[in-house]
């Protein structure tokens, strides 16, 4: 080692000064002088001095390259840091799709973490990757650099395999086509809203469900990812997801003829600390998903507390590092104000917040601390938009929200979204509710008043071994019944008002390889409408995917 080096130079010399102030009395450290004169050395003393002489020469020859040694160390920790500095770099541009982004979070069986021998190509559906071990943890700068070189070189072997079989594209850049093949098949006790994916329960005959037994291909999805160049010094990407979930085809057997429908498209920046994303794209203020395959179409427990919707938007994202263990992430945007209403099949007509004239907006603060192994994450968000209703009737709708997510031990997970807000149906609060009207929306006379709600999610994860797991979810959202009760008029759902949801659920997700999967899933659906019987119903699916 260096160090040693430098201890053996430094005992050298205190031996060769211990031997001058020992064996050169006075007279011999004097300079030389003529034979006989005063202070003239001994003839027999001049070869102690010779061989000292050779030792001065040797010492200062050690020291020359001792010296060079410490030159060489310093230019090699200025290059170990350099190489280190462009390995972050490199980490935080790789990953800056997996800080917190909605877009993931909202996408098929996004919040599953797949086995620890799954490929980037095999969690191209959204999986949050695993944070290091609990050995991982206390690990040294050096040896995380290492791990990182080593990761970096089978990233680098797999770009390069995948190259070689690369989708074909028109352009000279990758493309990357990735997907699920999913098949539910579930039986249903009880009136639901939706047979494939329930989210509230019906009344009796509205529509008859009850007693179904049914399958369905129709939650498969297909996803292309393309990389392009470096502009402006960041890290450009696109993507584009589909799913079969747009409607039944008019024909025989047509409901199992799933119609494509567009999910999400972005097109990204990405930087070191800091992204811009341009597309359609889930609320990146809620951006927590509760896992199951049974319902990936639509986000499981929405109408229960849990807001998602896919709308065009424009945000950027800025991380910072607060410390080796710590960082803050900061998210900021405009959204198209979407307001849950049905469209004009023949033209597109401008929604109720498109009508206002200005766009939504929407920010998010996000703390994440390492600890217990994983990361510990705390956000909070909030959400503005304004709705237009004609005749000068604005109504202002808002909503504030809190995600968590807190590894609890060495198997378990919680995660959990809380919110509140107002007019908040385009997004599915208030169970899809979102103003009151004293009369027809037509009469100017008719007064519209956004909905008070409130609801929220949470999710218990317990994970034995890296290929299953089992997921404990329950969601509710709650209209404020009293609001309801002043505003009769209002017709929603089969023509009466729901004045709280309430939806638990639990799944069993077993991966026999990294990209095959099987689930089992028992849903129960409490649904109460204003000052009428409580709705309920049972759901029970067997889910079959194949990740792509």
């Amino acid at each position: 080692m260096p160090g040693n080096g430098r201890r053996n130079v430094f005992i050298q010399v205190l031996i060769i000064a211990s031997f001058l102030l020992l064996y050169c009395p006075p007279g011999k450290c004097q300079n030389a002088a003529p034979p006989g004169s005063p202070g003239a050395v001994p003839a027999d003393s001049v070869p102690d001095i010779r061989a000292l002489a050779d030792s001065v020469r040797a010492l200062q020859a050690q020291v020359q390259s001792l010296n060079s040694q410490v030159s060489e160390l310093r230019a090699a920790e200025e290059r170990e840091h350099a190489e280190a500095r462009a390995l972050r770099n490199e980490l935080n541009r790789a990953t800056a799709k997996l800080v917190a982004t909605p877009g993931v979070a909202h996408d098929a069986y996004a919040s599953a973490t797949p086995p620890v021998n799954a490929s980037p190509e095999n969690t191209a559906l959204g999986a949050v990757a695993a944070g290091p071990t609990s050995g991982e943890q206390g690990a040294s700068l050096g040896e995380r650099v290492t791990k990182l070189e080593d990761n970096q070189e089978l990233t680098d072997a797999k770009v390069l395999d995948q190259s070689q079989t690369k989708v074909e594209s028109g352009s000279k850049y990758r493309v990357r086509l990735s997907g699920m093949i999913l098949l539910n098949a579930f039986e249903t006790r009880g009136a639901v809203d939706n047979l494939d994916f329930p989210q509230v329960a019906t009344p009796p005959n509205v529509p008859d469900t009850s007693g179904a037994f049914a399958g369905s291909l129709r939650q498969s999805q297909l996803g292309v990812e393309v990389f392009g160049p470096d502009v402006a010094g960041a890290h450009t990407s696109a993507n584009v997801r589909f799913d079969f979930a747009g409607g039944q085809a008019d024909t025989t057997n047509g409901a199992v003829m799933g119609v494509v429908r567009l999910r999400t498209g972005t097109i990204r920046m990405d930087w070191a600390d800091t992204s811009i994303v341009a597309g359609q794209d889930s609320l990146f203020f809620a951006p927590l998903v509760p896992t199951s395959l049974a319902s990936v179409a639509i986000p499981a427990l929405s109408y229960s507390g849990n807001l998602w919707v896919w709308t065009p938007q424009i945000r950027i994202e800025h991380r910072v590092a607060l410390s080796e263990d710590s960082s803050l992430q900061l998210q900021a945007g405009i959204l198209d104000s979407l307001t849950g209403d049905y469209p004009n099949p023949r033209m597109r007509v401008p929604s109720e917040g498109e009508q206002s004239g200005q766009p939504a907006f929407a920010a998010r603060v996000a703390w994440s601390h390492h600890a217990f192994g994983r990361d510990v994450t705390v956000g909070v968000g909030g959400y503005y938009g304004r709705q237009n209703w004609g005749f000068g009737r604005n109504v202002d709708g808002w909503a504030g929200t809190t995600d968590v997510t807190v590894p609890l031990g060495k198997f378990f997970d919680f995660t959990g979204e809380f919110y509140r807000g107002r007019a908040a149906g385009g997004f599915g609060g208030g169970i899809g509710q979102s103003v009151l009207l004293s009369g027809p929306a037509m009469d100017a006379t008719t007064t519209v008043r956004g909905l008070d709600s409130l609801g929220g999610w949470i999710q218990v994860k317990y994970k034995p071994k890296a290929n299953f797991e089992v997921n404990f979810a329950l969601g509710q959202d709650n209209p404020f019944a009293s609001e309801l009760r002043n505003f009769p008029a209002t017709e929603y759902y089969y023509g009466a008002l729901t004045s709280r949801n309430f939806t638990p659920f639990v799944n069993f997700i077993y991966h026999a390889r990294s990209n095959v999967l099987f689930s089992a899933e028992y849903r129960r659906l409490q649904t109460n409408y204003l000052d009428s019987n409580l709705e309920t119903a049972n759901q029970i699916g067997l889910s079959v995917g194949y990740i792509f």
